[in-house]
């Protein structure tokens, strides 16, 4: 009796927690509403999802899809690249000046005896001691006038060597010469041999230059004869006294054509080669000559 009252209560205290019966077997409670079935749920949840609108997937856009083949590369001719104009804009280079440039700038002046004192001081100034630059200056007392560009070569010989008739009948020393031009080339030389003319008289000219005339011909030439006037190249002429083929011991005129320019506008100093030869054959006696007053310098 006491077992199915407790029953009653039971049931009656269920009855009212789960009014609408949703109970099941094990104690378990199905939630919500109507007591539906959790398949109802699932199709409700995929029904749901299905009216969404999807998504874009942004991994798609960024990455290529796998399934697509690779692209293959597009062949590649070499070509040769179209050689350009060089640009006129580019900075020039600046031109060294030389010597002929300055020269035709500038109005040409007469030579100095300054000049020539100059000139070995600049050559010898590092090379030699202050004695031995003392020994190898040249006293004013043995320049001859210079000369001052309105000359001609016989008229400037004249002047300088009123007494050259005299001179030349004296002389009868061989392997020498009274006076001696000095020149830069072999072409300047035979120019002034023919312009001396009016000024030489009958005396004997030997050309001293290397061009088609061998040392040994000059050297026989000199020892066979007196000569008394020579027109030469500073090289050939110090060869000449090195190998003794020609003496300074009667010489009394040293004539430097100072102020003749070639076609490039250079005296026989603007030259390197025949400015250094010019010194070293004035270096192995003439300025001791000039010195002692034996011989007497002069600047055509």
């Amino acid at each position: 009796m006491l077992a199915a009252t407790a029953i009653a209560q039971i049931k009656m205290v269920v009855d009212n927690s789960y009014p609408d019966g949703c109970w099941e077997p094990g104690g378990k409670h199905r939630e919500t509403h109507g007591c539906a079935d959790p398949s109802d749920d699932e199709e409700m949840e995929k029904s749901t999802n299905a009216s969404k609108p999807a998504k874009p997937d942004l991994d798609s856009k960024s990455k290529p899809a796998a399934s697509k083949k690779r692209k293959q590369p597009a062949e590649c001719f070499l070509t040769r690249p179209e050689e350009k104009e060089e640009s006129t804009a580019k900075v020039k280079r600046r031109k060294k000046k030389k010597i002929s440039d300055i020269l035709a700038k500038s109005s040409p002046k007469p030579g100095v005896p300054e000049d020539l004192q100059k000139l070995l001081n600049q050559h010898f100034g590092t090379k030699r001691s202050v004695i031995e630059l003392e020994e190898l200056k040249l006293p004013d007392s043995c320049f001859l006038p210079a000369n001052d560009l309105t000359h001609s070569f016989s008229s400037y010989l004249k002047e300088i060597c009123p007494k050259w008739a005299k001179l030349r009948k004296n002389h009868k020393e061989k392997k020498s010469v009274l006076m001696l031009i000095i020149c830069s080339s072999a072409l300047r030389c035979l120019e002034l041999i023919k312009s001396v003319t009016a000024f030489k008289g009958d005396c004997k000219v030997i050309k001293l230059f290397a061009k088609h005339i061998k040392i040994k011909e000059q050297m026989h030439m000199l020892e066979s004869g007196v000569i008394h006037l020579g027109v030469g190249t500073p090289g050939r002429i110090k060869a000449l006294v090195e190998q003794d083929g020609l003496s300074l011991n009667s010489l009394k005129y040293l004539i430097l054509d100072w102020n003749w320019r070639d076609q490039k506008l250079r005296r026989m100093i603007d030259i390197p080669e025949i400015r250094k030869e010019t010194i070293d054959l004035l270096e192995m006696g003439i300025i001791k000559l000039c010195r002692e007053d034996s011989v007497k310098l002069g600047l055509f």
